[in-house]
């Protein structure tokens, strides 16, 4: 197994030249002294020679694991203590994120842009907690591939059923990040909806307003409205623009 990811990772991040890191990893250590304990760590991660270039003090008290374990194994070693469940899906996630940059982001822009994705993760308890990953690009290859990450990590209840997710944002020209890619690797987001509520989540991505969508259905508009406020509670989303926006960027959520 361990061999297959290390396949499938490098073929992802494939890349050309080896950047300097030392500004960067000397910024991070002397921001590191400096910042409290929490539920948060943060490393410099090299997808060139699948090492770990600095790991912040925060690991040791999110996951009890020695800081040496992950510099003597490096991301070898970090995969092996993925959930099995989820490695498919976060190397597919790896993949298209990495594909979808290549393809639609210009390369003057990659360094503003922001990917997440989430996995299971065995702490030093042998307990597999929710990890969700939060990596900026610092550094390119020749072609602009990016291959250098600031990753940052937050630890979450076991207990807590998260889906494996991805997304990448954009930061735009008004400072504000604008997701340009989503997807639910672990299930379609619209398990929980009803047939009909399905027909109405359609009619809303083609731009229908509630008084179309209840001429189309046949149905009222008040009954339309209800179901617009059942499908934003069943998918704990605060507005129908939200929901719409996450459908038009990923068809197959439907």
């Amino acid at each position: 197994m361990q061999n297959q990811i290390k396949r499938v990772y490098e073929e992802i991040f494939s890349s050309y030249d080896n950047p300097s890191l030392e500004k960067h990893i000397q910024k991070i250590i002397e921001l590191d002294a400096y910042l409290p304990y929490s539920s948060t760590f943060f490393c410099i991660t090299n997808t060139q020679d699948l090492s770990f270039e600095y790991i912040s003090k925060n690991m040791k008290a999110c996951l009890g694991l020695d800081k040496e374990q992950f510099d003597e194994g490096g991301m070898k070693y970090f995969w092996s203590r993925i959930h099995p469940e989820d490695i498919e899906c976060w190397l597919q996630a790896l993949n298209e994120l990495m594909n979808f940059t290549l393809k639609e982001i210009d390369g003057k822009d990659r360094l503003k842009m922001s990917y997440t994705w989430n996995y299971r993760f065995k702490n030093a308890h042998d307990e597999y907690v929710n990890m969700i990953q939060n990596t900026t690009p610092l550094e390119f290859d020749a072609n602009h591939k990016p291959i250098i990450g600031l990753a940052h990590y937050t630890v979450l209840h076991p207990d807590i059923k998260m889906s494996v997710c991805a997304s990448a944002k954009l930061l735009n020209d008004q400072n504000e990040y604008e997701t340009k890619y989503f997807n639910n690797y672990s299930q379609k987001l619209l398990n929980a909806i009803s047939n009909r509520e399905r027909d109405i989540i359609r009619l809303l991505v083609l731009d229908y307003s509630s008084k179309q969508i209840a001429e189309k259905l046949e149905i009222s508009s008040n009954t339309v409205d209800t179901h617009r406020r059942n499908i934003l509670k069943k998918l704990n989303i605060s507005s129908t623009g939200e929901l719409i926006g996450m459908l038009k960027m990923n068809r197959n959520l439907l």
